[in-house]
């Protein structure tokens, strides 16, 4: 038997977000901003012996069994283990600190962290940025998802980066240094609202898949703040939270210009309220449609608004450093 367990962090995507699309960055080369968090998606992926009832057994949101890769319903699964020729008795099992289709990239997490485990039981020696863009092809180019590829690169890497998507489908990560204050200081303003709604990613961004003019128009934009945000992460700016509050608001205007699926009613009022709470700023996470939303304030605004959004459930979230890991192995 050989077992191996991956620990892949999930992600809060801060300025960029739709310049990861290939219908965009194909055109403009794209940037985002993101950085992974303290919340973790794990895949358990055992070969089993070679006398069992099934060849393949997959424990996700049901059990599933299949004898062939054709049967098996978990679309990553399936087309990665079609991609790697697993022909062997084999089960995975996944479990994450946070719901699927919640905005902080939990799917792209699960292929990073799958295509981990597989290159250690095969014994394929894998970078990150290999283990990314396999699992970024699996989603998009063979599931065809409508979806950009930061979160895998995101949940590959780890830490706080700027990542660029260039024409040529090359993508560059790019460690941002912030000081251990600016960290700290980032740590203490982050408060994350569940909005009590999932959504399917693919579906909300289904209508990017061809932009028009003015689509490219706001997603410039977008991308200009991320080096606006580069530019004060250099700087060591004292006043770095304010100042990427009010460009989390600014992204989440022209966020909304260029998809106004992206929110609704009650979204739309929890962003007010927050705002008149003291809030420096804030937007929803991922796609959008649903998931969480994230603000940025002191200590003080984010008491007024958990007094005042008490029924939305928050979570707390960091900087996390790392990125997909093997924390078990049986070989």
């Amino acid at each position: 038997m050989k077992l191996f367990i991956s620990k892949t962090p999930l992600r809060i995507s801060l300025f960029g977000g739709g310049t990861d699309l290939k219908s965009y960055y194909k055109k403009e080369n794209g940037a985002v901003m993101s950085f992974s968090i303290n919340k973790f998606l794990y895949v358990i992926l055992k070969k089993n012996e070679k006398l069992v009832d099934f060849k393949y057994r997959i424990n996700w949101s049901k059990t599933e069994f299949a004898n062939k890769i054709n049967e098996i319903e978990h679309p990553i699964v399936r087309e990665a283990f079609r991609m790697f020729k697993i022909d062997f008795p084999i089960e995975v099992s996944t479990f994450s600190d946070i719901p699927a289709n919640t905005g902080l990239g939990s799917s792209s997490a699960f292929a990073v962290g799958l295509i981990h485990c597989i290159s250690k039981l095969l014994n394929l020696k894998f970078s990150k940025n290999k283990i990314a863009e396999i699992a970024a092809k699996i989603e998009i180019d063979i599931l065809r998802r409508n979806i950009g590829k930061q979160d895998h690169f995101a949940s590959a890497f780890g830490g706080f980066n700027i990542i660029k998507f260039n024409k040529s489908e090359k993508v560059t990560v790019i460690k941002q240094k912030l000081s251990q204050q600016i960290v700290n200081k980032l740590n203490k303003s982050f408060l994350v609202f569940f909005l009590n709604k999932k959504r399917d990613a693919s579906k909300i961004l289904s209508n990017q898949k061809k932009l028009q003019k003015e689509n490219y128009s706001s997603l410039d934009k977008i991308k200009k703040i991320v080096f606006i945000a580069e530019k004060l992460i250099k700087q060591n700016n004292a006043k770095i939270v304010e100042n990427f509050g009010a460009l989390l608001s600014e992204n989440w205007y022209l966020k909304k210009i260029n998809n106004p699926s992206v929110s609704y009613k009650v979204v739309d009022k929890l962003y007010g309220t927050g705002m008149r709470s003291g809030s420096y700023g804030g937007k929803l996470l991922g796609a959008g449609g649903g998931g969480y939303f994230l603000f940025l304030a002191n200590s003080e605004s984010k008491k007024k608004m958990k007094s005042k959004f008490c029924n939305f459930s928050t979570i707390d979230v960091e900087i996390h450093k790392g990125g997909t890991e093997i924390i078990y192995a049986h070989k």
